[in-house]
């Protein structure tokens, strides 16, 4: 009776262990994903369509990622829950060049009380494709959390 008890344990202790933690993500680097991206503007006199390539690792979402970069925030005010991230500040969008890098949208978990644009950002949080055919936008950081203002 003991040994069918041992092996029932063991039995259990094997399932419980198959069952612990998910296997740690590995590092990606979200701004070389995020340049992989490959958009296709479609346009006839009746219909506009914008056309996505999108590496895998985005087209299935990651959860957890971490990604550095320069934050403005989205809407102006005392606290911010949505920001813009670019790699460089050299490459910023908003700063009037046509010629840029990819911006990424974040949406903040908790809103940051009195943040100060631009600042340079380490987040963590997952990466989910956009899939809405008539925006170029192709990726978004959701459920986003500060892990360093890195000032």
């Amino acid at each position: 009776m003991q040994s069918s008890r041992f092996a029932l344990m063991s039995a259990f202790g094997a399932t419980s262990a198959a069952f612990t933690a998910p296997p740690a993500l590995a590092q990606v680097d979200v701004w070389q994903l995020l340049d992989q991206i490959e958009i296709e503007e479609v346009v006839t006199e009746t219909t506009y369509e914008v056309k996505k390539s999108l590496p895998a690792e985005i087209d299935k979402g990651l959860q957890g990622v971490e990604i550095t970069g320069f934050a403005v925030p989205t809407y102006p005010g005392e606290t911010v829950k949505e920001l813009l991230l670019v790699s460089d500040m050299g490459l910023c969008p908003l700063c009037g060049s046509g010629d840029h890098g990819a911006t990424l949208q974040v949406m903040l978990e908790d809103p940051i009380p009195g943040f100060e644009a631009p600042s340079k950002i380490t987040l963590r949080g997952d990466l989910q494709a956009v899939r809405d055919p008539e925006t170029w936008q192709a990726a978004i950081l959701t459920k986003a959390s500060v892990l360093a203002p890195t000032n």
